[in-house]
């Protein structure tokens, strides 16, 4: 049994983290069972079925597609190699056959799950599969009856915590995925709207907090939990109780099919969320510890935004951030190449593959419940956001101020919105210098928190949380602190950021569906048609504060360039 599993035999509760509004189509067949094979064979047989096996694969790869097929579409992810890999395999196969030995390794991707969005099909890939290039990368859909059709993967990603997606074109519902060159068995997709995605394990309290879709709560309140049960098990069709897969070993149960954890809502209409969820622990509590390792991090969801990462993160670890999560909704935008550029020993900043619709307020509770042990204050804000002092204190000031005051939980400060400024092209030396125009009154509040004070149903609405009992918050004057906000930028970079929101309550601007909130772009409505008085909308109050402090901390006096 994996230390993972023996964690979780020894669970003792669970709290869930349901997006509410997603009412979901009802998910179809369980999570994806992975192939196992046997890895005894001695001598004579295991070089005969090396060499039977590499002749059927390379066979395979040569037919293109030869297999059964449903009643449904079959995408299929295939890796696309030259010519060159099959002079090899049949090579290695007859070697083999030969009674010689071979060192090759045929390319191996193999899918742990498959989730179905609108848009899309997400294939997440089993631990250690070779991601391919994105370019060799193709989706296969094989109907029934009919011609092979083939489709270049729209995103193939992997982050440093080891979890790699790839994301194929959206094809009519109820398909399977499958892979050639593979013993994974085919795996239909479960709806992106009615699931549980991710888990975390708590040893402050010795709980799993789970992660849903569809569970249709009402927003900003606690569920009844009496309602709901967590169950555990490799197979949610037949669900496993606590302690259950301690059970799994010793009745023999020794696939490598991944624990699993899941919601059971009680009820004349009992039934189970489907699940891909792999509870994974959170960094280890440290009872005693007198002082966390960074007084200052930033938690931040973003799409497409790697463009202005360097300017964000430079800015704010000059003014005393010392720590970034961020959580990356499907970007495409080479954002994994600008961070690179970032040296670590100056910038500690991690990318955590989010993938997930309609999740902001999630991703922000999960960063939230990552980030408590290391940070004793966490800003919840977004790339285009930027933490300003008019005044003489500084951030670390203002944290000094209420580092003795634990009854203080949340740090409140107003945005200021600022237009176009006049301009219809990107700003090369960057938005703080860019955009200088505002509207004359701050839209909302953003919040800087301490994690331990946030109360345990990690309600979080427009960035702020609830917290706990007898925990409040305090505004903070904007001639201390606030935030410039670069939301309304010029077209080009506009138009993109509202195509498609993450937060769970806000709508794409093409939805005909709260017009007038402060979210949508007042007076544009749902067309995405630029304005021809775009560059000079949302301009009330020249400020030129942010601007004057970044050319005098930043400028290179030599160049007169910014470091980004």
């Amino acid at each position: 049994m994996s230390a993972k599993e023996r964690k979780l035999s020894r669970l003792g509760s669970c709290k869930v983290v349901a997006v509410a509004g997603g009412s979901g189509g009802g998910g179809l067949g369980s999570p994806a069972a992975r192939g196992h094979r046997s890895a005894a064979a001695a001598g004579p047989q295991r070089r005969l079925f090396a060499a039977l096996f590499a002749f059927l694969c390379a066979g395979v790869v040569v037919i293109g597609g030869v297999h059964v097929i449903g009643a449904s579409f079959r995408p299929v992810l295939r890796t696309a190699w030259p010519s060159g890999t099959l002079n090899a395999i049949s090579s290695d196969a007859g070697a083999q056959q030969a009674g010689g030995s071979a060192d090759t390794v045929l390319p191996s991707v193999q899918i742990r799950h498959a989730v179905g969005f609108p848009d899309r099909v997400l294939l997440i890939l089993k631990d250690g599969s070779s991601l391919p290039a994105p370019e060799r990368v193709e989706c296969l859909y094989s109907p029934a009856n009919s011609s092979e059709l083939r489709r270049r993967a729209l995103l193939a990603v992997s982050s440093p915590d080891g979890s790699s997606l790839v994301h194929c074109p959206a094809e009519p519902s109820g398909v399977d995925v499958s892979l050639s060159l593979s013993l994974s068995p085919p795996v239909v997709p479960l709806h992106w709207d009615r699931l549980v995605y991710t888990a975390l394990v708590d040893s402050r309290d010795n709980s799993t907090v789970v992660f849903a879709k569809g569970m249709n709560l009402r927003p900003g309140r606690l569920g009844v939990a009496s309602r709901y049960q967590c169950v555990f098990g490799r197979d949610l069709s037949k669900p496993k109780y606590l302690r259950m897969s301690t059970d799994a070993n010793r009745n023999g149960d020794t696939d490598d099919k991944p624990m699993l954890v899941s919601i059971r809502t009680k009820g004349q209409r009992d039934s189970t969320l489907p699940s891909i969820a792999e509870p994974e622990p959170l960094p280890r509590y440290k009872r005693h510890r007198r002082q966390k390792a960074h007084s200052m991090c930033v938690c931040t969801m973003l799409r497409n935004q790697a463009r202005f990462l360097r300017e964000w993160i430079i800015y704010h670890s000059h003014i005393g951030v010392e720590r970034w999560f961020i959580y990356d909704n499907n970007s495409d935008d080479d954002i994994e190449q600008v961070l690179n550029t970032m040296d670590p020993s100056r910038y500690n900043v991690t990318r955590h593959l989010w993938p997930w619709m309609k999740s902001q307020e999630a991703g922000f509770a999960h960063c939230a419940l990552r980030a408590r042990e290391s940070c004793e204050w966490v800003g919840f804000i977004d790339v285009d956001e930027f933490l300003h002092f008019p005044g003489n204190q500084t951030l670390a000031d203002i944290l000094q101020n209420y580092l003795n005051r634990p009854r203080i939980g949340e740090l409140r400060t107003a945005c200021h919105s600022f237009g176009p400024s006049g301009r219809i092209k990107i700003p090369k030396k960057g938005v703080t210098t860019g955009y200088t125009c505002r509207l004359s009154a701050p839209e909302r509040h953003k919040s800087i928190v301490r994690p331990d004070a946030l109360n345990p149903s990690l309600i979080n609405v427009v960035h702020h949380f609830h917290l706990k009992e007898g925990v409040r918050y305090v505004n903070i004057g904007q001639g201390v602190m606030l935030i410039n906000h670069y939301k309304y930028q010029v077209w080009e970079v506009f138009k993109d950021k509202f195509s498609g929101r993450v937060a769970t309550y806000v709508a794409d601007w093409k939805d005909e569906e709260n017009v007038g909130s402060r979210d949508r772009a007042p007076g544009l409505g749902t067309k995405p048609v630029e304005p021809e008085d775009w560059p000079s909308r949302f301009c009330e109050v020249y400020d030129t504060g942010l601007k004057d402090f970044v050319h005098k901390a930043f400028t290179d006096p030599d160049t007169g360039s910014l470091p980004w």
